[in-house]
Order: structure tokens, then sequence, then C-alpha cells
């Protein structure tokens, strides 16, 4: 994989305490549409979920949003995205946005958004797939998370051949990026043997 023409973000339902997290969010939809790249997310049309692909539809990009049947009514399914898939279960969303994203990116959010996010670099330590996963520490939201990472390191449970490799930007404007230097480096590089976080 060579070529970023989609990317599934995770994020909240809420809008969090900082103003910092929804502009993140607007700048971050603008951007993939001017580039022309998708929005896979999970179809809610409540906080930054709702912020970052009403921002991709206002500049005409493309948005395809998988939610789950039971969620239809509490997150407000967005009615206006290209592509609306909705689902059985959790399960099933989450696979499709795998199969449906060409690379992976956590706003701010909540248990949700961190099982989405861990899930992610689970199936990649395991060798499950190489697809580019970025951590968007907006406001040094995601700093304890990171934190944890390297303390898991550290304490020897993210052992050599178990990497887990992670991009970390502080600034929306550095996502894509950050993302299309990964993918293009991930048709000619093997992993490295340890817990790797490149950050801008």
């Amino acid at each position: 994989m060579t070529e970023i023409r989609s990317i599934c973000v995770y994020c909240g339902s809420g809008h969090g305490n900082d103003s910092a997290f929804a502009q993140a969010a607007r700048d971050l939809g603008r951007m993939m549409a001017q580039e022309n790249i998708a929005l896979v997310y999970g179809g809610g049309n409540v906080g930054l979920m709702g912020t970052v692909a009403r921002a991709v539809l206002d500049h005409g990009g493309h948005v395809t949003g998988i939610i789950p049947e039971f969620l239809r009514a509490r997150e407000l399914m967005i009615a206006d995205a290209q592509e609306l898939v909705v689902v059985p279960d959790m399960h099933t969303r989450k696979q499709m946005m795998f199969d449906k994203a060409d690379a992976f990116v956590a706003l701010p959010g909540g248990v949700g958004t961190l099982e989405e996010l861990v899930e992610q670099m689970t199936w990649s330590q395991l060798g499950q797939h190489r697809k580019p996963i970025l951590v968007a520490d907006i406001a040094g939201f995601w700093r304890p998370f990171l934190s944890l990472l390297a303390h898991m390191r550290e304490q020897g449970f993210v052992r050599p051949g178990f990497e887990v490799n992670y991009l970390v930007a502080e600034q929306a404007r550095d996502i894509i990026p950050m993302l299309r230097k990964a993918a293009g480096r991930s048709t000619s590089e093997e992993a490295e043997g340890e817990l790797v976080a490149e950050r801008f």
C-alpha cells in the first residue's frame, strides 16, 4: 500500500472540554476533503464524530458512516453521508471500518475510542496488517496513554518481535503527511523490534 485513499477516524461522541478538540476535527475533515481522502467513521452526527464528518461533507469530500442498529437513535445517524451502512453489532462495524480504511487516526474520545485504537494496535502487533495508525495527541489528550505504552515496554510486556508501531501528531496539519510517509515506508521496510513512536 503506497496511497492513502481513505482514513478511518476514531473519536468521541462528545466534544470534550477543550475547544482544541473540535477545531482539530474540523481541520482534519477539511484537509481530508481537500486531499480527496475519504472518511470512514462510526456514522454518528454528534460530538467529534459529527464534527469531522460535517467538515468533510462541507468541503466536498466523501463520507462512509458505519453504525450498529442499536446506536442509530443515540448517535443521531448522519443523514447525508454518501455511504451509510447499518450493521447488526459492534464487531461487524469494526471489521467493516477496518476493511474500508487505508489508515487509522484516533482523535480525542472516550472508552470506545480507546478500545478501537488499541484493537488496531493489537492487530498490527500480531502482524495482521501494516496500515498506519496515528494518535492525534491534541492538547496533550493522549499523553497518559502514551506514557502507559512506554511503561509497558519498560516493564518487559512489549518485547522485541512484538513491537507496537504508531505515529503521534500534535497538530491536525501533520496527520495526512505523516500517514502518507508511513504508508510509503511500509512497502519497503520491515518493522523494527520494539515499540516505535514517531512524533511531529
